[in-house]
């Protein structure tokens, strides 16, 4: 007789997503990144990627990933504090620290990595953490990491924020006040200025996310900091280099004293191996573009505007967002994934999001346009969108007559 498996309680859960309409297969994508994707055997109109600006599939990029291939090989063979810091590693760390115009730079394997490094590596469970209640995953595990005493406030909300502070000051620990610089399920912006003069009055470290705002908010993609003039005022800027950078990676600015702890302290830094040669002159390629062709974000911005607008002529409930990122709201998880899949069906890739990425009854659609998608292919996905959401009950359909 076989033994019953240990790990039997995880199939059970698998066949509760089924039950309950929220099991996800992947998707699996068999052309490059681009507003027309195959996937799945299918040509599909990709609403679904962070490709803002369209660099992953950028001549420009793939033409130095291949030469950095050809003339170093396909991998470092060592982390950085080994044998794995490669010339072009140092010249992109010194390249994003002059683009963010801070003293310094550290580029971890992922963004993930890149918060939750940085946070469990810079405080103690005698420290105190003043967070978002929407913050990223990857800043909440790093605050867990931390051990520290966790503080949430209100989503967006300044003043709760700087209840917090307030009710800790005089309590001994370090204490952190943390956002993302755009928050990546409801594409609202974080208030940073209030936030920042919150941080200064009470002497606590200021930290920012900044993923889905690099290469989308502030001077050629510099992100929010830049965007509300705070240059210098902001302790830790945290991006990313799989986003609108088109490759993969994240990396932390700050000051070089700073910098320098973390690759003495910071695990994920210490014991994985570094970049291979092709991302990291691809990464180096992408700053390029972004310096050299601020259109590219007039495009991004462009296109955002006028499918939110057409969104909302439609009906459609878009929440808070302020940027690319576009929910689309429709409430339950199992009926965001049954939206996600009549719109795949239809030629649209487009993912249900429900709990526990999002807060029960806040399911929705997540929509991102970018710089390369072109009116035609926005029609018609807003065309499908309006077809499939009125035959699934999600909009209303309008009587004869009357314009909706």
């Amino acid at each position: 007789m076989s033994k019953p498996s240990p790990l039997a309680y995880l199939s059970e859960q698998v066949e509760s997503f089924r039950a309950g309409g929220t099991y996800q297969r992947l998707r699996e994508l068999e052309s490059p990144c681009e507003p027309i994707s195959r996937y799945d055997g299918r040509e599909v109109i990709n609403l679904a990627s962070n490709n803002y600006l369209g660099l992953a599939n950028h001549p420009k990029l793939k033409e130095a990933a291949i030469a950095a291939t050809r003339e170093f090989g396909v991998g470092s063979g060592a982390v950085r504090t080994i044998s794995g810091t490669m010339a072009m590693h140092m010249e992109l760390e010194r390249r994003i620290a002059a683009f963010k115009h801070v003293e310094a730079c550290v580029v971890f394997q992922s963004g993930f990595t890149a918060n939750a490094g940085t946070v469990s590596a810079i405080l103690s469970k005698e420290d105190h953490i003043i967070s978002d209640e929407l913050n990223h995953a990857s800043i909440i595990d790093g605050c867990r990491l931390s051990r520290a005493k966790i503080h949430v406030f209100r989503h967006a909300d300044a003043a709760d924020a700087e209840a917090k502070l307030a009710a800790l000051e005089g309590v001994p620990g370090r204490k952190l006040l943390i956002t993302d610089g755009v928050f990546s399920m409801d594409g609202d912006i974080g208030p940073l200025p209030a936030l920042v003069e919150a941080a200064e009055k009470y002497g606590a470290i200021m930290m920012i996310d900044d993923a889905h705002s690099s290469g989308v908010l502030g001077r050629n993609g510099r992100g929010t900091v830049d965007h509300f003039g705070l240059h210098g005022r902001v302790d830790i800027q945290v991006g990313t280099l799989s986003k609108s950078i088109g490759v993969l990676g994240g990396y932390v600015c700050g000051s070089k004293d700073f910098i320098e702890y973390l690759y003495h302290r910071a695990r994920p830094f210490l014991f994985s191996t570094s970049h291979p040669p092709a991302v990291t002159a691809a990464c180096l390629a992408a700053f390029d573009i972004l310096e050299n062709e601020p259109e590219r974000i007039e495009a991004l911005w462009a296109n955002t505007r006028y499918f939110k607008a057409e969104l909302a002529r439609l009906g459609f409930d878009t929440g808070r967002s302020e940027t690319p990122i576009t929910p689309i709201l429709v409430g339950q998880a199992k009926t965001a994934h049954a939206f996600s899949a009549a719109l795949f069906e239809n030629g649209l890739l487009a993912t249900g999001i429900g709990f526990p990425t999002v807060a029960e009854g806040k399911a929705r659609i997540r929509t991102i346009v970018t710089a390369t998608h072109t009116r035609e292919q926005l029609d018609r996905a807003l065309e499908i969108l309006e077809r499939t959401a009125k035959s699934m009950g999600i909009l209303r359909v309008q009587p004869m007559g009357v314009v909706g």
